[in-house]
């Protein structure tokens, strides 16, 4: 049976390390097939590790006293703290100690990492940060969510062979519908990036490109990837999440307004839960970093025990159907490489 390693920040994120070090326990006891390397100090993660007596035979700690903080510089720290959790975790998949890193700690020291500390897959210009977010019909795949900011029309192309391999390989979809994200449907609109992407996808034969996606389709529509700019798609990220959380407010606030209204949402509930539950982020685990030479997880900052093992679990199934792999391939129909 094959054994897929996964370096696993522990020091990263909010609840860390208590949630992070539960997390990989807990994946580690639903996946017989993980060997889970926890980067972090020995001292402070070996007390944390005193129930996990049944998979210990598969964990292993990387030694590593420095922390990247939430607030530093990202490609600074990268460079200078190579011994933090973080560094030591990327370093062990760049020296084929492990095929996957999953952390919850800086994002801008994960891209950072992902470029300066693992490195591209060759033949992709940018890696891309994309999240699953939940939609009306489905969840889809939104890219770039921000590592990006200024994009030229091949990266965007390459953005969506890589939202495509993802989607059809860890979520399951058969045929992704890729759209790009547009002021409008025609191929004429938008700017010069976007009118030069939506030829570049049109001509390409690695996945299948579904035309121009207006902004109220992203959460609405039938595409399973969302390709943007990482300018756009994080502003889209952003203020899903604004708006997501601010119309929950309102609601709570509306149906605590009277008896009545009290009364209909005690009927309810259930519905309200099942609701809470497709929008929350612990069960997508994180936003793969797609593009370097391993399978990358950001969790989010908060994530507690659930999200870490989710997020491994992620990180497993990437490794399982081999994306780094399936994205090398898929770079041969694409047409900005055509002569």
């Amino acid at each position: 049976m094959s054994e897929y390693i996964i370096a696993l920040d522990a020091m990263g994120g909010d609840q860390a390390p208590d949630a992070i070090v539960a997390g990989a326990i807990a994946a580690l006891r639903r996946f017989g097939d993980i060997r889970v390397l926890l980067a972090g100090p020995r001292g402070r993660l070996l007390p944390l590790l005193s129930e996990a007596g049944d998979v210990m035979d598969r964990l292993e700690i990387l030694q590593a006293d420095e922390v990247i903080g939430m607030h530093e510089s990202p490609m600074l720290a990268v460079r200078k703290k190579v011994n933090s959790s973080l560094v030591q975790a990327m370093l062990a998949v760049r020296e084929k100690r492990a095929g996957a890193v999953v952390s919850a700690g800086n994002t801008g020291a994960l891209l950072a990492g992902g470029m300066l500390r693992i490195g591209r897959i060759q033949g992709i210009e940018r890696p891309a940060l994309a999240p699953v977010i939940p939609g009306a019909k489905k969840p889809f795949l939104l890219i770039d969510a921000g590592a990006n900011v200024d994009c030229q029309p091949k990266y965007l192309e390459q953005f969506g062979l890589m939202g495509s391999v993802y989607m059809k390989n860890v979520m399951g979809i058969e045929r992704p519908a890729v759209g790009l994200v547009n002021i409008g449907e025609e191929a004429e609109k938008g700017n010069k990036l976007t009118k030069e992407t939506f030829q570049l996808m049109s001509r390409q034969t690695s996945y299948y490109f579904a035309g121009n996606a207006e902004a109220r389709e992203i959460p609405t529509g039938d595409f399973d990837v969302v390709v943007a700019d990482g300018f756009d798609g994080n502003i889209i990220l952003k203020y899903t999440e604004g708006i997501v959380s601010a119309m929950m407010g309102m609601l709570k606030s509306h149906l605590s307004a009277s008896k009545v209204s009290k009364v209909g949402a005690a009927l309810s509930r259930p519905a309200y839960r099942k609701f809470k539950r497709s929008m929350d982020y612990n069960a997508y685990g994180g936003a793969p970093l797609l593009g370097v030479e391993g399978a990358v997880i950001k969790a989010h900052g908060a994530s507690g025990e659930q999200a870490i093992m989710n997020a491994l679990r992620q990180a497993r199934e990437m490794l399982v159907k081999d994306v780094c792999g399936k994205i090398r391939e898929g770079l041969s129909g694409l047409s900005a490489n055509e002569q």
